[in-house]
């Protein structure tokens, strides 16, 4: 039983080695660069060679120089160190087991800081609305034929020929959009000359690409009135019915510094107080916040109303109702621009007013010249009184002379004269359906 089980146990273990020696044969080795294929000048990297196959010696070399490399070469170890790097460093490299086996795909390692670092710059800023493009420039006092872009949460780059600009400058544009979750991050530029393809400049400064648009606006308003006399102290707070943990500030587009995490407001509301100290002329301008979680960097809320801060000299401030910060941005102007527009209104009003004044006074003094007129030729008779219809009864005032009190039948005469009389005059009721009346 013993023996049988021995003979079984090592014709298994003689197949197996068959079987892996077969793959090992024929599998395809992969090697890979940590922490980047990028390396600084003089930092050191580390070279991974994958098989699946154990128990094997791989080797490393570089493609552009096809020789071995004896410190590179390792017994039972797929991993190998390389550095301090220098320019020579710089090239192609692939791994294999011996010989005869496939070698893996090549490894293009990079030596960065052999020339001088560009410039980055986000246009029309690094504040993006999902769905815009964006584009980054990559600028070099130096003159470089290429600028390389590179995206840290990706391992590809994106390459494009410099551009001659005057007075020796170089420079190259990068559009990237429409923007989307994977289009954000931390973006930075190379560059390099065409003779020398794996030798690039020092990085440049970092730019931080941000999504904006993927949840709701949170409100921004300022503790007590944004318009405010120099030298006061000036705080703009944040708050949102969303669980945002922090808040970010920006001022005419720049964003202000680090975000500030949220609190719970009395009312329930998370909110964020941004101390802007002593305010100065520089404080004004339009304020803007937005909302976001420390897990997701690079995503941001809707953009708040914005709040147009006015900082001035004047020993009073005020709080014009333009200053609402739930208001649009057209609507908080300057005061300069207020005050045009109120002498302008206030023109307009004048010039209607004067208009319908002197329609009133040419009214009134036309009306005053047609009553002369008929007070002066038109006959008594024709006339009514009060405005009545003259279907109505009418009545009709007749002077009599108290020397005479004789009774006449009613016959219109002109009118006399307004001037005073020593006579006393009497004036009766007549109706003019009677032949005649008593007096």
């Amino acid at each position: 039983m013993c023996p049988t089980l021995l003979s079984l146990l090592s014709l298994g273990f003689c197949v197996s080695l068959k079987i892996w020696a077969l793959v090992g044969e024929y599998e395809k080795l992969s090697l890979s660069a940590w922490p980047s294929p990028v390396v600084p000048l003089g930092q050191t990297v580390t070279l991974w060679c994958h098989s699946r196959s154990p128990l094997k010696r791989f080797t490393l070399f570089k493609t552009d120089e096809r020789r071995r490399l004896p410190e590179l070469q390792g017994h039972y170890v797929n991993n190998f160190t390389l550095g301090p790097v220098t320019r020579e460093h710089a090239g192609f490299y692939m791994c294999s087991r011996a010989s005869w086996s496939a070698p893996s795909d090549p490894l293009q390692i990079v030596v960065s800081g052999v020339f001088t670092k560009p410039s980055i710059s986000a246009h029309p800023g690094p504040i993006v609305q999902r769905g815009k493009n964006v584009t980054l420039r990559c600028h070099s006092p130096v003159v470089f034929d290429n600028f390389i872009l590179h995206q840290e949460s990706s391992t590809g780059h994106f390459q494009r020929r410099g551009r001659m600009l005057t007075g020796g400058h170089c420079t190259a544009d990068f559009v990237i959009g429409p923007m989307s979750l994977a289009s954000v991050g931390t973006y930075r530029c190379y560059s390099s000359l065409s003779s020398s393809p794996y030798e690039w400049s020092a990085a440049s400064d970092p730019v931080d690409i941000v999504i904006t648009g993927l949840s709701k606006k949170p409100s921004l308003s300022a503790q007590g009135c944004p318009v405010v006399r120099s030298g006061e102290n000036v705080t703009l707070v944040c708050s949102s019915e969303s669980a945002f943990d922090q808040f970010h500030l920006l001022r005419d587009g720049e964003n202000l510094g680090c975000p500030l995490a949220g609190g719970q407001s009395p009312h329930g509301a998370l909110q964020a107080e941004f101390p802007l100290g002593p305010g100065t002329p520089a404080h004004s301008g339009i304020y803007r916040c937005y909302g976001s979680f420390t897990h997701s960097p690079y995503f941001w809320s809707d953009s708040s109303d914005p709040l147009f801060l006015s900082v001035t000299g004047s020993t009073t401030s005020t709080c014009p109702s333009t200053m609402n910060p739930h208001t649009t941005e057209e609507a908080q102007l300057p005061q300069a621009h207020s005050s045009t527009w109120y002498i302008v209104l206030g023109l307009i009003i004048a010039f209607t007013s004067n208009t319908i004044i002197l329609a009133a006074l040419v009214y009134h003094w036309c009306s005053t010249q047609n009553h002369v007129a008929i007070m002066e030729g038109e006959p008594m008779e024709d006339r009514t009184v009060n405005g009545e219809d003259s279907a109505a009864e009418d009545v009709i005032y007749a002077h009599l002379d108290l020397g005479t009190l004789s009774e006449r039948r009613f016959n219109p005469t002109p009118l006399r004269p307004m001037h005073p009389s020593a006579e006393p005059i009497i004036y009766e009721k007549f109706d003019v359906n009677q032949d005649c009346a008593e007096p």
